[in-house]
């Protein structure tokens, strides 16, 4: 139990929000450690198992319940946001040309995780030496339900679309949290859900992976189909992928509120490699020695090269006819494994029928 002087605590609070707003976060809020509504929520989806293939968000789902289990003694969450919006206007314009290839956004510069938790460690050891003996930094990389912690410090409300929405930001931002033994003051959520009957998201999900209200089946997601499913990507949601080859964001580029977004004044989080106007053809014809050197540093590299392919193969299958795509498409076919291969093979069908 902390002995410093609720002044004292106070007065930390305040220095934490500075901290992080010199480090380059645009909000910080400060909540306690019950999370127990959100983790109900992800009990039910479990159950659903709309999680797929992520097999560890089950397997460590007592770890979000319980963040004492994750950093012994944890009374406070501290959540922080940055905001990572490329200064791009049309960005949506891109899903309507199919002969280039839509990347999220949030992953056309340098992986967010490094640059973030560096900063939030600075601010950990910080708290560390005023008192917090067990301080810890996490950036999507731990058990952590970061959007409801998120949402009872005050950063937001969980939209429909299950991301977190700030009204005067929008939700193009990424994510981080301390948690601490310091019973720091605590913010306010939320007076009230702002999505009133919009319903956008729901209707403009390509997939329809937004099956309800708050509800995403992860399964038919395009964000989980690119990027976290190892295996084939099912035949009857290839054709509504159209060409984002890495995660979507389409139920962001929708949403009302995302009027108020800023642009990131992250020189990190700029567009690397024109991957935010590349051709689908001319990445498809990277080697793997290129897709390496290009996504060195790059959350993009997570997938590997295999999969980089599969996932380009189908945005190439729902491309215009081209004979130049029919020849690349062959061209690779002896080069890939058989999981690629078949992706290949019904893109090859799907031009010849084009």
């Amino acid at each position: 139990m902390s002995t410093i002087p609720q002044t004292d605590l106070t007065h930390l609070a305040g220095a934490i929000r500075r901290w992080g707003e010199e480090l380059g976060f645009q909000q910080v809020g400060i909540t306690d450690a019950d999370i127990g509504v959100h983790a109900q929520r992800l009990k039910q989806w479990l159950a659903k198992d709309y999680h797929g293939e992520m097999t560890y968000m089950a397997e460590r789902a007592g770890l979000r319940e319980e963040p004492a289990a994750l950093v012994p003694d944890t009374l406070r969450v501290i959540s922080f946001r940055m905001d990572y919006f490329p200064d791009e206007p049309n960005t949506g314009d891109l899903l309507d040309q199919p002969e280039k290839a839509y990347i999220s956004r949030y992953a056309l510069g340098r992986d967010y995780h490094k640059l973030i938790r560096k900063r939030l460690a600075t601010i950990a050891e910080r708290i560390k030496s005023h008192g917090g003996e067990h301080s810890r930094a996490f950036v999507d990389s731990a058990p952590v339900l970061e959007r409801g912690f998120a949402e009872k410090a005050g950063l937001g409300w969980i939209g429909k679309n299950s991301m977190l929405i700030n009204p005067k930001a929008g939700s193009w931002f990424f994510l981080g949290e301390i948690y601490t033994d310091l019973p720091l003051p605590v913010d306010q959520p939320q007076s009230s859900l702002h999505c009133g009957t919009c319903t956008s998201c729901l209707t403009d999900c390509p997939t329809g992976a937004i099956v309800a209200p708050f509800q995403v089946d992860a399964r038919r997601c395009i964000s989980y189909l690119t990027i976290e499913l190892k295996g084939a990507i099912p035949e009857e949601l290839r054709p509504l992928m159209g060409n984002r080859v890495f995660g979507c964001d389409d139920c962001q580029l929708v949403c009302p509120w995302n009027k108020f977004s800023q642009p990131t004044i992250e020189s990190d989080f700029k567009p690397r490699h024109q991957l935010d106007s590349a051709d689908l053809l001319s990445l498809f014809q990277w080697s793997e020695a290129d897709f390496d050197r290009n996504t060195q540093g790059s959350a993009i590299r997570r997938i590997g090269y295999q999969r980089w392919l599969r996932n380009l193969a189908v945005a190439l299958g729902n491309a215009p006819r081209n004979p130049a795509i029919i020849a690349a498409l062959q061209a690779r076919l002896p080069q890939v494994d058989a999981m690629v291969e078949a992706h290949i093979r019904w893109a090859l069908a799907r031009q010849r029928e084009g």
